[in-house]
């Protein structure tokens, strides 16, 4: 099998474990008296290390792609079954309130320092195998896996659900860990180990930086969607914990499902430039946040996230590919790096901003996120307006 083919496995086995706690993470925190603040936080405290390591493991890659990337799967594994272990003593009152915040907080944060390795090692991995003409649909690969790993992360996280909130959670773990020795025993190195440090990549320089803040917009404005759309579907539709993570489960199949055909079909079949990968998906992004904002009833919403998931499946690995072609080859991992990073910190206050925003008014995390789509279109074409200049 082509080296490609099984980073996808490899990426596919990683959002699927990640994936399926999203249908059940709103329903358990509620059953462990944790409040929307509080599990924004969670990610929040995750994402903060995703931010600060992923400039270092990107960096370190470059000395050899394959172990940097089962660091970070095994951490993801390790830092899963931990929050396990402590939600499941807080169901059986062994911890509670600020203790049981407090571990499980500590468990995320090992999380992010360790499985901050993957994406940027993945991304690298992309670069070293695929030529200039063909880097944009390598990294619609990775989000082709992404996506396919949200289609069935979640239907498995609502069908593992009946047996128990906390059943996904540990199945993530191992799931981690066989995804660990897949790696190891088939996966192989995309490049000679290196004892020379890698140059340093700097956030500033102008080949990156307006892409690093495009991706940034991106990142956060979904994020805070994401963060509260288990909320959002419970109170806005009535429903239970049991039936929010069916219900939210299935839409969020639809909706990875959406970003499998874009990524792995229409990007990789269309083969269009990065810039035009921007001005297709913001906008149809911002259509998806206008109809969880205005819509009513299950379908409607249902449709929201659908509009969304295509249009950051469109305008993502645009954003990828024109950082990792603006880099050298012995800068792939450090801009890998940065974009993990730059992703991570809208990650990091994504959480933030949406259950804020979330506890002041439901509706409004969809009005920011709208509002910063926007911001990321006028972005867009302020680098195309640069990009004429230069070559006129």
């Amino acid at each position: 099998m082509p080296p490609l083919a099984l980073l996808f496995l490899t990426l596919f086995n990683s959002i699927l474990g990640l994936s399926i706690l999203f249908p059940i993470l709103g329903p358990l925190a509620r059953e462990l008296g944790l409040t929307e603040l509080q599990v924004g936080l969670f990610s929040t405290g995750y994402a903060l290390m995703q931010f600060l390591f992923s400039p270092y493991w990107g960096r370190r890659s470059d000395r050899g792609r394959k172990p940097v990337l089962l660091l970070g799967i095994l951490g993801f594994g390790l830092s899963f079954g931990l929050f396990g272990v402590f939600a499941t003593l807080g169901e059986r009152g062994v911890l509670q309130g600020t203790a049981l915040f407090l571990l499980l907080l500590l468990a995320r944060l090992l999380g992010g320092i360790l499985s901050s390795a993957t994406l940027p090692t993945a991304q690298a991995y992309v670069a070293d195998l695929t030529g200039r003409e063909s880097r944009t649909g390598g990294m619609a690969l990775l989000g082709a896996a992404f996506g396919l790993g949200v289609v069935f992360g979640p239907a498995l996280g609502a069908l593992l659900s009946r047996y128990g909130l906390l059943v996904p959670v540990y199945f993530s773990a191992g799931l981690a860990f066989l995804n660990a020795l897949f790696v190891l025993r088939f996966l192989p190195e995309s490049r000679a180990q290196e004892t020379v440090r890698p140059p340093r990549v700097s956030p500033l320089d102008p080949r990156f930086w307006p892409l690093l803040a495009l991706g940034f917009i991106l990142s956060l404005s979904s994020v805070a969607l994401e963060q509260t759309v288990a909320f959002y579907f419970q109170d806005q539709l009535g429903l239970t914990g049991t039936e929010t993570a069916r219900k939210v489960g299935l839409a969020l199949v639809f909706y990875g499902l959406t970003a499998v055909l874009i990524q792995g079909g229409l990007v990789r079949t269309l083969k269009a430039p990065p810039k035009t990968l921007f001005f297709l998906g913001l906008p149809v992004a911002f259509l998806g946040y206008l109809a969880l904002l205005f819509g009513k009833g299950y379908l409607l919403l249902t449709l929201g996230l659908v509009l969304q998931g295509a249009g950051q499946a469109l305008a993502t690995p645009g954003v990828t590919a024109a950082l990792s072609l603006n880099a050298t080859g012995e800068e792939q991992g450090g801009v890998a790096g940065l974009n993990a990073s730059a992703q991570a910190l809208g990650r990091m206050l994504g959480p933030i901003l949406g259950t804020g925003l979330y506890e002041l008014y439901p509706s409004l995390p969809y009005l920011a996120s709208a509002l910063l789509t926007l911001l990321g279109l006028a972005l867009a074409l302020r680098l195309q307006r640069e990009t004429e200049r230069s070559r006129g």
